[in-house]
């Protein structure tokens, strides 16, 4: 399936590239990350626009975004019960769940490009526990300019070296993600032992 999304991206352009980032934020398993580097190369090169292709990106990532809130707004809370109880993706849900309770329109901020895996299950909890819309949009329209920015901007300086582009991508995201989680518990952990102080 793979191999014939990206086969798709030369041919059908921004539409392509437009479905997958919305599917991909409704937690399909769509690699639109690729797909957006694949189609920043294919613009590098002239086969598609740049700027065409990073706005199909935004905008497919941000009606995504949207839908999945709606979706989350019209199940509520039973929906997210419903989540939390398939074994595949229990503690992916638990994790969204936690930052979205904790950060709000942050965690809808970082969901979209460096914890993303979270990002479609912070969609769904959003709407099912009424994080406003305005404050969802927020970070929903500055996280995903990120995100497009990032992946189309990559492929598009780097696109005679896609494949090399592709993997130090996928790592430097770890990697930004493990630094991330390391100062959310440092700060959490400050905070614990400056609260326990204060208390004795």
């Amino acid at each position: 399936m793979t191999d014939t999304l990206f086969a798709m991206v030369p041919h059908y352009g921004g539409w392509v590239v437009l479905l997958a980032t919305f599917l991909s934020c409704l937690a399909l398993p769509i690699p639109s990350s690729l797909m957006m580097l694949a189609a920043g190369a294919f613009a590098a090169s002239g086969d598609l626009s740049l700027a065409g292709t990073a706005g199909a990106a935004y905008a497919g990532a941000i009606a995504g975004d949207q839908a999945g809130y709606a979706i989350g707004r019209h199940g509520g809370t039973p929906l997210v019960a419903r989540l939390k109880r398939r074994a595949r993706v229990a503690s992916t849900v638990e994790r969204a769940a936690e930052m979205l309770h904790r950060r709000a329109v942050s965690a809808v901020f970082l969901t979209r490009w460096l914890f993303s895996p979270l990002g479609p299950y912070v969609n769904f909890i959003g709407g099912a526990m009424g994080l406003a819309w305005s404050r969802f949009t927020l970070g929903s329209v500055t996280g995903e300019a990120t995100w497009v920015t990032i992946y189309v901007g990559l492929g598009f300086a780097f696109g005679s070296q896609i494949a090399l582009i592709a993997d130090i991508a996928s790592n430097l995201a770890g990697l930004l993600a493990a630094g991330a989680v390391t100062v959310l518990l440092g700060v959490a952990l400050f905070r614990r032992r400056a609260n326990n102080h204060r208390t004795a």
